[in-house]
């Protein structure tokens, strides 16, 4: 399989109006190798939200120094282990705020970030099929302790990095290299 980087700056002016904010990016990436890297990375030793940002770093090759993994790290097994909302949906959320987030008060492309964060949410309450985000309820048939969580937790890492990829290049009309390839 070929992964072609191709970098580019991108004009985020069409999600922040009055203000440009250029970022350089991939824009032919594989959907389907970050997922499988996000699930790799998790298997490896990252919890699930870092998982999922590293994921995205490094295969939209952003240039973003490695402490933005780093600031995922909170968020794992519902954010400090308290078991609340699903950690790789956390990352997912801190990686589309990445490329749709704001870094100015009274900028409109909060909005947006909005939008595509409850897509993600909204996904992931139906592709996990139990109907909920809350970490407590996606692993309660399981034995922490004793790690039986963590294929089904790897498995929703790579669901929440694939659909933050597709939305990621649905928005910014970039080039998913898998539907390229040959059969």
């Amino acid at each position: 399989m070929l992964f072609i980087n191709i970098n580019y700056n991108l004009n985020f002016s069409d999600y922040c109006e009055g203000e440009e904010t250029i970022m350089k990016y991939n824009n032919e990436v594989s959907i389907s190798k970050i997922k499988k890297d996000a699930e790799d990375l998790f298997r490896g030793g990252f919890f699930c939200s870092e998982a999922v940002v590293s994921s995205v770093r490094t295969n939209f090759d952003l240039d973003l120094p490695e402490e933005i993994i780093a600031m995922a790290s909170s968020f794992p097994i519902g954010i400090g282990r308290s078991k609340c909302v699903c950690g790789a949906v956390s990352g997912g959320a801190m990686a589309l705020g990445i490329f749709f987030g704001r870094t100015k008060q009274g900028d409109p492309k909060v909005e947006k970030n909005l939008e595509v964060a409850k897509e993600l949410h909204d996904y992931f309450k139906v592709a996990n099929g139990k109907n909920v985000l809350c970490c407590r309820i996606l692993t309660q048939e399981f034995d922490m302790g004793k790690g039986e969580h963590k294929e089904q937790c790897i498995k929703f890492t790579g669901l929440v990095a694939e659909k933050v990829a597709q939305i990621i290049a649905r928005e910014f009309n970039l080039t998913n290299i898998d539907e390229k390839l040959p059969v």
